[in-house]
């Protein structure tokens, strides 16, 4: 016959990693009664926040004379060892039991169920499934809030009503090896996950609200996603991530590298709070030109500045300028309209005689234009211009991904009888997209890597 662990605890803060436990309790329970228990104030051996203190009424003064975790953790072992461990947001005390007990030289591997999820499926359509709220919609006694024993022995009576309502076998599924139920966040339902292709894309996981917190890609999107649960890490950013998934969306994509750039662009345009390294897809800076007072055409490297019509873009300020230099030798231009030189009369290039006089106003500006225009011309027929043909999301459908004069511009699909020396219906099938140097080195490599899969694209072909 099953036995059920019913536990709750109260500890210093919300992860195991960096918090220690102050009171746990846990109730043995055969599926109608509770058969045994345990229960204790623990020394954590750290302060007691405040606020924590006045939240479940454990003062420091009440835990100094408690026994260590160590000291119970054999008693609490036997207990656990061979029983189906129970909580409301399992994953959340399990973790910290399980981080105690391997400090103690125990290692725990139990079953776990959490009440959340099972009451979600079992008893669906309630406004709130915290514990409190949760008791008052299905009318069981909640004593002493917020303290493990009152907490542990409002479970335990939810256990015995959700086994008793469990007419399809929800909570027996959840239990088996093959079954994900026991990793997956508790608030996310299981109908989601099933929901969730086994190809290359993009998936979204999103709060209560429905607001994307975290962007990911995925080689195969259903597999990654799982990733997410599995393990037991008990740093406090992985526990704040998991309560906050109340959703999960997704889409395909033809191909991996298709999904790195929808990656890319998906977290530029929402900014999701989770995703770390942000600023890796933020264009810093870009070569632009101007015509100044006395006709002159200036070129310059300056903050890139968005929907601003840029000769072309970098992540930094050197190698814009390396690129800038480049330009200024090959077409004896001026280093001071060029902004390299700014305060000198005359650039050091006009000493050397590589410099027409532009600067001093000794050339005419027609002439200093023509060679300033051959350089721009110059630097957009140097730069890449292909497609790129691969695999799309079923068999009746190719991808393609576009870039134009070093900029990625976008990609799409279309269908695997179309003619794809036909570039000017190849071109309508494009999605454009932002570009930057991290889509773009992207797009170089897997091109360099894939000649084969590479067409090009006319100079006179343009958006």
């Amino acid at each position: 016959m099953l036995k059920y662990a019913v536990v709750d605890i109260e500890t210093t803060g919300g992860f195991a990693a960096g918090n220690g436990i102050t009171e746990i309790s846990i109730l043995i329970h055969d599926g109608s009664k509770v058969i045994d228990r345990f229960e204790t104030l623990i020394n954590p051996q750290q302060d007691i926040p405040i606020y924590i203190q006045t939240l479940t009424g454990i003062s420091e003064e009440m835990v100094s004379s408690a026994p260590l975790f160590e000291q119970v953790a054999p008693q609490i072992y036997e207990l656990l060892k061979d029983k189906i461990f129970v909580a409301h947001n399992v994953n959340f005390d399990y973790s910290f039991v399980r981080h105690q007990l391997a400090h103690s030289g125990f290692v725990l591997q139990s079953k776990k169920l959490c009440t959340v999820r099972m009451s979600r499926k079992i008893v669906p359509g309630l406004s709130s499934y915290s514990l409190g709220k949760l008791c008052a919609s299905l009318g069981i006694p909640l004593n002493g809030r917020h303290r493990a024993g009152g907490d542990a022995a409002a479970t335990a009576l939810l256990l015995k009503l959700l086994l008793e309502k469990d007419e399809a076998g929800v909570i027996p599924l959840s239990l088996l090896k093959s079954s994900k139920e026991q990793v997956l966040p508790p608030n996310l339902s299981r109908d989601s996950i099933d929901a969730l292709p086994g190809q290359p894309g993009v998936y979204y996981f999103k709060d209560q609200k429905g607001k994307i917190i975290y962007v990911g890609k995925a080689i195969n999107i259903k597999k990654r996603v799982y990733s997410h649960f599995s393990g037991n890490k008990t740093n406090q950013q992985r526990q704040d991530f998991l309560k906050q998934i109340h959703e999960v969306d997704f889409t395909i994509c033809g191909t991996e590298l298709m999904a790195l750039i929808l990656e890319a662009s998906e977290i530029q345009k929402h900014w999701p709070e989770k995703n770390r390294a942000l600023k890796r897809f933020e264009q810093k800076y870009a070569l632009y030109d101007f015509e100044d007072q006395k006709g002159y055409i200036r070129l310059g490297i300056d903050k890139y500045k968005k929907n601003s019509h840029a000769l072309y873009t970098f992540n930094s300020l050197l190698s814009g300028q390396s690129m800038l230099r480049g330009m200024i030798n090959e077409h004896t231009l001026c280093e001071k309209l060029c902004f390299i030189q700014k305060n000198r009369l005359a650039c050091t290039a006009h000493e050397k005689g590589n410099c027409h006089g532009a600067c001093l106003g000794i050339e005419d500006p027609a002439n200093y234009n023509t060679r300033v225009n051959e350089a721009i011309t110059h630097l957009k027929v140097a730069l890449p211009s292909f497609a790129l043909i691969d695999s799309g999301r079923n068999k009746d459908e190719k991808s393609c991904l576009w870039v134009e004069e070093g900029k990625f511009y976008g990609m799409g699909y279309i269908s695997s009888h179309s003619d794809i020396t036909d570039l000017e219906n190849l071109k309508s099938c494009i999605v454009p997209y932002t570009s930057n140097d991290y889509i773009l080195n992207m797009v170089l490599a897997y091109a360099e890597s894939h000649p084969q899969q590479r067409i090009e694209i006319s100079k006179s072909i343009h958006f």
